[in-house]
């Protein structure tokens, strides 16, 4: 017969590798800050080496392309702040279209990596602790996930590493977290490679970036209108449901 001390060990292990994932994305992002590597991630550092980064992409296009995206794909997945700078280096340095092709690819990876990460390791333990209303809640978001992704991808109201790990407590299924992140940081994302595609002017003017751009009413209203167009689904489905009922 097996004993207690014997299982402690494997227990002990399975625990530790369930948080590996979580454990090795939070060092990641211990190693940036320590390593002062948050200073590249400024206008400022843009301003100091944008001849530099010019040169680079002119003289080797493919690699700077396929570094750029490793990048942003490692400052998602570590939760780094700086995603709006980045999204605008891209702009400024491939164009609107290759830019913000090559940011909508590294975030959704590194929201992947990040989901992953939460589930393996806070998945099972807030489905024990969860009551009543978080069920009722999972149940609801998992009934439609897709929908929910979209408004939260779309109106950029809680923070990008927030959205990345609550649909994994929640059991969303990684296809549908996939599709629902890439669709839905499309526009944004382009809307800030178009103004990176325009840094050329602002740097040689001395000026800075409007970040805020996202929230002007010419941009923020469509996104609204994309938001209310993914819940008709939601909609649908509750008014189906009362007239079965009925």
């Amino acid at each position: 017969m097996t004993s207690d001390a014997t299982l402690q060990p494997v227990a002990k292990k399975t625990l530790f590798q369930r948080f590996l994932p979580l454990l090795l994305l939070a060092a990641g992002f211990v190693a940036f800050f320590a390593a002062g590597l948050d200073e590249y991630l400024s206008w400022n550092a843009l301003v100091d080496h944008n001849e530099w980064l010019i040169q680079q992409v002119s003289d080797n296009a493919i690699a700077s392309f396929l570094i750029y995206s490793a990048a942003y794909i490692l400052v998602v997945a570590f939760s780094i702040p700086g995603g709006a700078i980045m999204t605008l280096v891209g702009g400024y340095l491939f164009g609107t279209l290759i830019g913000g092709t090559a940011t909508v690819l590294g975030a959704t990876i590194g929201a992947c990596l990040v989901f992953l990460a939460a589930r393996t390791a806070l998945g099972d333990l807030f489905r024990k602790k969860a009551g009543g209303a978080l069920l009722r809640m999972e149940r609801g978001f998992q009934e439609n996930a897709l929908s929910y992704l979209l408004v939260l991808r779309l109106i950029p109201l809680f923070p990008f590493w927030l959205v990345n790990i609550v649909p994994a407590l929640l059991e969303v299924p990684l296809r549908t977290y996939f599709i629902g992140t890439l669709l839905g940081i499309i526009p944004g994302t382009f809307v800030y490679a178009s103004v990176g595609a325009g840094l050329g002017t602002l740097l040689a003017q001395g000026r800075t970036p409007d970040l805020g751009i996202i929230f002007n009413l010419e941009i923020f209203m469509p996104l609204i209108g994309l938001s209310l167009l993914s819940l008709l689904p939601v909609a649908y489905r509750k008014i189906k449901a009362r007239r079965d009922k009925g």
